[in-house]
C-alpha cells in the first residue's frame, strides 16, 4: 500500500485497516481518505472475512457474519466396510471423528481414547477404502502428506 500511494505518510497510517472484533468474532474495516472496499467481485475474500456481496464505503464497517478462517469443526475418518455409525442422524461409514489439536500446517497425530468396534459389512475383506473428510462430507485435502491409519479388527 505504501508503494502504491495508499498510505498517509504524514500520520504513518494506512487508508484501509483490517482488524478483528474479538467479542463478536467479526472483521472490522476502517476506511479513510474516501476509500471503499468492493466485495462484489467474484473471487474476493468476502466469505473469509464474513462480508456480503456489496461495496462498503462507511468509515467503520463490521462484517455481517463471523470470520470464516477455520472452517473445520471435525475431521472424520471413514472406512467403506463398516455399518452402524451415525453423523448428525445420518448413517455414514465413520470410524472416528476429532478436531485437530494443532494449527494448520502442523502434523496431526491423533489416537482414539476409547476403541469402539463397529460391524463389518463383509464376510471376507479383500480390499477396503479409508478416506478423511470434513464434517460436511467433503474430502480433506492433505496436500500429498502421508497418512497412516491403523485398524483393529476383532472377530466375534
Amino acid at each position: 500500500m505504501k508503494i502504491n500511494g495508499h498510505y498517509d505518510s504524514q500520520n504513518d497510517k494506512y487508508y484501509v485497516s483490517v482488524t478483528a472484533n474479538s467479542s463478536t468474532l467479526k472483521t472490522v474495516f476502517t476506511l479513510d481518505n474516501n476509500y471503499q472496499v468492493d466485495f462484489t467481485l467474484y473471487n474476493s475474500m468476502r466469505h473469509l472475512f464474513g462480508f456480503n456481496s456489496a461495496i462498503y464505503t462507511a468509515r467503520y464497517q463490521e462484517s455481517e457474519a463471523v470470520v470464516n478462517i477455520v472452517n473445520i469443526n471435525s475431521i472424520l475418518v471413514n472406512i467403506d466396510i463398516i455399518t452402524g455409525s451415525y453423523v448428525n442422524g445420518r448413517m455414514q461409514p465413520v470410524i472416528y471423528a476429532f478436531f485437530p489439536k494443532v494449527s494448520p500446517g502442523y502434523k496431526i497425530v491423533e489416537k482414539p481414547p476409547h476403541l469402539k468396534y463397529l460391524p463389518v459389512t463383509l464376510n471376507t475383506i479383500t480390499n477396503l477404502r479409508t478416506y478423511t473428510t470434513y464434517q460436511d462430507g467433503n474430502l480433506l485435502n492433505l496436500r500429498g502428506e502421508v497418512v497412516t491409519i491403523r485398524l483393529d479388527i476383532e472377530e466375534k
